[in-house]
């Protein structure tokens, strides 16, 4: 951890240096609309700034963060969060660009769990499995924005109610998620709920990633290193099998730097690529360092810190084409990736993995940091 910090202090005090001349002196927030749904409902857009020339934007539609410009080693800013131009875009689907997904993210054997007792039936939106909450899930609802600024930093909180059945889950859940930029070029995303019954939950920000510019090609030359010695394999539909084993003498195995697309090729699958869970060495008991992905050309760095006992690392497998991504551009296979940190997928069918179960009179709390810099 000393190692990781000092590497992300080095990167913020060059990124620092070398845009100070042309961003702002301050922390800022402003926010401008961004479309209305058919109810009428209006939607805004939040922009946050930091002295740095960070700039994340967020919107109320699925508290989805749609765009996050960073200076590469030269200075020069970039979107390097993939993401669409209009909320039309957003409300007919995206490949979840951005959005918080649940109530629970990832995927549910068969669309179905017992919980005290009483069997619940989930749609089935992914093959024979229920995936990311279902198709009109908290992803696809106007969520109530706030926003703040205060001493550490600047920000937007969500909230949202997801009733009692809503998507076939039970309870009435109440959840908030805040975002915060600080002038450590952090962006924090802060995740909170309460239920009055019994209910699975696992929130993830479903952010895709490129860090050489979002419209840039494919993400094979990242170097990617994750904090994780064994990971939890899957069967054909990608549920995992309840086994937690070592990713040493795999494809999988990250614990050192590599790029993405050193062993991609011996993945299998169709489409191939990476779509699995990493169970994290901190094993969700403290914040941690959870990854660490540099973009060699650029020069750009993105570390992840999260609380969380695993995540998940997706390659942009299915990524195809044909959704219209920002300023015209065709993101297609590979050309993103993801690192959602979560629980592990179906573990309220998998009693040996932790518990994603929250019960009335408790809080559901977790944590996760994307710091961004850039590499000498």
């Amino acid at each position: 951890m000393l190692r990781t910090a000092c590497l992300g202090l080095a990167a913020l005090a060059f990124l620092t240096a070398s845009t100070a001349m042309t961003q702002p002196a301050a922390l800022a927030i402003k926010s401008a609309p961004f479309g209305k749904l058919a109810d009428g409902t209006a939607i805004q857009a939040h922009t946050l700034t930091n002295k740095n020339g960070i700039e994340a934007t967020v919107i109320d539609f699925g508290a989805t963060l749609i765009s996050l410009k960073a200076p590469d080693k030269a200075g020069k800013i970039e979107d390097i969060a993939l993401g669409c131009d209009k909320l039309d875009d957003y409300v007919k689907g995206t490949p979840y660009f951005g959005c918080t997904t649940g109530r629970v993210c990832n995927r549910i054997a068969k669309g179905e769990f017992t919980l005290e007792g009483k069997k619940y039936t989930l749609e089935k939106n992914n093959g024979p499995n229920h995936l990311h909450g279902g198709k009109e899930a908290i992803d696809k609802k106007a969520w109530k924005a706030l926003e703040f600024k205060n001493p550490d930093g600047v920000g937007v909180t969500f909230t949202y109610t997801s009733k009692d059945g809503e998507n076939g889950y039970p309870g009435t859940l109440s959840m908030r998620v805040t975002y915060t930029l600080n002038d450590k070029n952090e962006l924090r995303i802060d995740y909170e709920a309460t239920t009055d019954k019994a209910t699975p939950v696992n929130l993830t920000n479903h952010g895709y990633w490129n860090l050489a510019g979002h419209g840039s090609g494919d993400i094979l030359g990242h170097e990617l290193q994750l904090m994780a010695d064994r990971y939890t394999p899957t069967d054909d539909t990608l549920i995992p099998t309840g086994k937690i084993v070592a990713v040493e003498g795999t494809p999988f195995d990250f614990r050192t730097p590599k790029t993405i697309g050193s062993r991609i090729g011996e993945i299998k699958g169709d489409p191939g690529g990476y779509d699995l869970n990493y169970a994290l060495n901190s094993e969700g008991k403290k914040m941690a360092l959870a990854a660490r992905v540099v973009e060699p050309k650029s020069g750009r760095v993105l570390e992840i810190e999260t609380d969380q006992p695993g995540v998940q690392f997706y390659s942009g497998n299915f990524l195809d084409g044909k959704q219209a991504g920002r300023g015209g551009v065709t993101y297609k296979k590979h050309a993103g990736f993801c690192l959602e940190t979560q629980h592990f997928p179906d573990s309220v069918n998998q009693p040996s993995f932790p518990s994603t179960i929250l019960k009335p009179g408790e809080t559901y709390k977790t944590s996760t940091i994307h710091r961004f810099g850039v590499k000498r």
